[in-house]
């Protein structure tokens, strides 16, 4: 078996990277791409590897000569690479093809070795390799029977969205028998080319072998080896945090994301916090048959919005402010206070991250699992002098709750001591006690001490539409916000999104419930393990102590050999703990099927 590489292109999209070198010469993690396929094709044991080289060729072959390949390399050279695409490049290696049997791979790909053992030991002998349709990927897809037999090919222009479920993407690797090169696909490719000219794709001709109906071509079906296509420079970045080959350096890079996982082939998100049961599938039909609308217009100005949300929330306009995700209201708030503030610790970091340090004043429960009541934050902070106490209810990561009657004994004393109160109640519609929020007209007209926080994103499962609101009987300082903040923070996804809500109150609630169902279950399922110790959480998100192990091991078994994210508490506890957000059944029980993979 020899190897065929397809190196010709130029790689418009990787912009200065390849300047003045081919694509495959670009690094991920230090390695150049055809350095890294390279020897992983050496190790296979080919006769030869005949590669064709086009745009700064020359430069490749003197590159590839200091790599240290023992294989014999025959090159061909593209000389119109500027003008053709890869069904050129294949034709110039025709005879090649012909000689004997052959894997064939496109340049811009970085694979773990498992992914070409996967295509040489599979004994059938002419395969395309392909992979389950995911929304990262772009380029051909195909649809196949359950045999592996290729139904069609889908190209770009025929792509359709509603089908997806059916599409397995192309990696563009493939294995050809001598005998299909032969007698099918140098003969097709011939006639393809006279025909159609030489700017196609090779993949075209498999396409037309199909169609034609000739039984000799499979697809080999991938099941969750990594692998990935560099086109542009965001690929690069993904490519970098994939195939980091330390480990402590791979989690880093995936963590500091900070989002974006839809880009990761397979992963399951258990790091970041949704509502799993919300929105109900018709909320999202209609904010698909008005998405041509809404990405066309302007959303309404800032005013407006304010106007939207009150009479979503029962409360006026000049009480509530939204923002860009809770994010941008809380650095705007912490911005707008003075004087020592208060914070408990463990929480959301956002909080204590935008005010001064030396103006921060700590509390940490001294508890294993940092519990604390209404009645703990004023022993602690009555005689610290602080200006404003911040209170995230339920608390983040630990999930303690503080029940809306001692809540109500806080806000009271800290108005008799003058102190301002942030109660931010992100996850407080998925707590077991009903009619938790202090988002109430009334109340806040009462109480114009206190600024109470949401986070849409997280309570309604929209943190693609970055959406938060604060509301507050403090008009000055909300004022302030107002005309510090962009007249379009939100985008018009975000704004329709307010507007028609309030017609999904039911499924809302319904999802609610089915989120506390399935966290007390999820919970039932974690004490069953006996390296884990439960901590009680009134949100949509657990935290666990590890009492054997290393947390930072298990973090990256779940994440390496499962793909699987969870949020490691280590730095911020100082203990072995990790956060587990809450999904659906399905996904909570491949969690707990790796959890219990790996510690028993």
């Amino acid at each position: 078996m020899q190897a065929l590489i397809l190196a010709a292109g130029m790689g418009k999209r990787l912009k200065d990277l390849t300047k003045d070198n081919t694509k495959c010469m670009v690094k991920v993690c230090g390695v150049t791409l055809i350095d890294r396929m390279l020897h992983q094709i050496e190790r296979q044991n080919v006769s030869r590897i005949v590669i064709v080289v086009g745009y700064e060729g020359q430069k490749l072959i003197d590159y590839i000569s200091t790599l240290g390949i023992k294989t014999p390399i025959v090159f061909v050279e593209n000389p119109i690479y500027d003008k053709t695409n890869n069904i050129y490049s294949l034709a110039l290696a025709k005879d090649w093809l012909c000689k004997e049997d052959t894997l064939l791979f496109e340049s811009d790909l970085i694979f773990e070795d498992e992914v070409l053992n996967v295509l040489v030991n599979d004994p059938r002998d002419t395969l395309a390799l392909v992979d389950k349709f995911e929304s990262w990927m772009d380029g051909t897809c195909v649809k196949l029977s359950k045999d592996d037999r290729i139904i069609s090919f889908v190209s770009k222009k025929e792509f359709k969205f509603a089908e997806i479920d059916e599409y397995y993407k192309t990696v563009n690797i493939s294995k050809f028998s001598k005998d299909f090169s032969e007698k099918y696909y140098v003969p097709f490719l011939d006639a393809y080319e006279k025909a159609l000219g030489e700017n196609q794709y090779y993949e075209e001709v498999l396409k037309l072998i199909t169609i034609l109906d000739v039984p000799r071509i499979r697809a080999r079906r991938l099941s969750g080896q990594r692998w990935y296509e560099i086109d542009d420079i965001q690929d690069l970045d993904i490519a970098e945090s994939l195939f980091a080959p330390d480990p402590d350096e791979k989690a880093r890079l995936i963590e500091e994301r900070y989002g974006g996982y839809w880009r990761y082939p397979k992963m399951k998100d258990f790091c970041y916090l949704v509502n799993p049961y919300y929105p109900p599938k018709k909320l999202l039909d209609e904010m698909r048959a008005n998405f041509d609308t809404l990405i066309t217009t302007y959303p309404s100005g800032l005013r407006v919005n304010s106007l939207l949300a009150g009479k979503n929330f029962g409360v006026h306009e000049d009480n509530i402010i939204v923002g860009n995700g809770a994010a941008e209201l809380i650095k705007a708030l912490m911005a707008a206070f003075t004087g020592k503030t208060g914070f408990i610790r463990p929480t959301f970091e956002e909080y204590p991250h935008r005010y001064n340090e030396s103006e921060s004043v700590y509390f940490v429960p001294s508890n294993p699992d940092f519990s604390y009541t209404a009645d703990d934050i004023m022993a602690f902070f009555g005689d610290k002098g602080v200006s404003q106490i911040i209170v995230v209810n339920p608390d983040n990561p630990s999930g303690n709750y503080i029940p809306k009657k001692d809540l109500l004994r806080l806000v009271d004393w800290a108005k008799g001591k003058g102190i301002k109160l942030v109660i931010d109640e992100s996850f407080v519609d998925f707590a077991d006690e009903e009619d938790s929020t202090l988002i109430d007209r009334d109340f806040l007209l009462a109480n114009p001490h206190i600024y109470v926080m949401k986070s849409i994103s997280k309570s309604y499962g929209v943190p693609g539409l970055r959406l938060g609101v604060l509301a507050s009987a403090d008009g000055e300082t909300l004022a302030a916000m107002k005309k510090d903040a962009s007249i379009w923070n939100i985008n018009s996804f975000a704004e329709f999104f307010m507007q028609i809500e309030e017609k999904y109150k039911k499924n809302y609630a319904e999802g609610l419930a089915k989120s506390r169902a399935e966290r007390d279950r999820f919970i039932s399922e974690l004490k069953t393990i006996p390296e884990l110790r439960v901590i009680p959480s009134q949100a949509n998100f657990v935290m666990v102590e590890l009492l054997k192990g290393d947390p930072k091991a298990l973090f990256k078994a779940l994440l390496f050999k499962h793909s699987i994210l969870v949020k490691d508490l280590t730095e911020k506890t100082g203990g072995n703990y990790l956060r587990l957000s809450i999904r659906n059944t399905e996904d909570n029980d491949l969690l707990i099927a790796a959890l219990k993979a790996e510690l028993n």
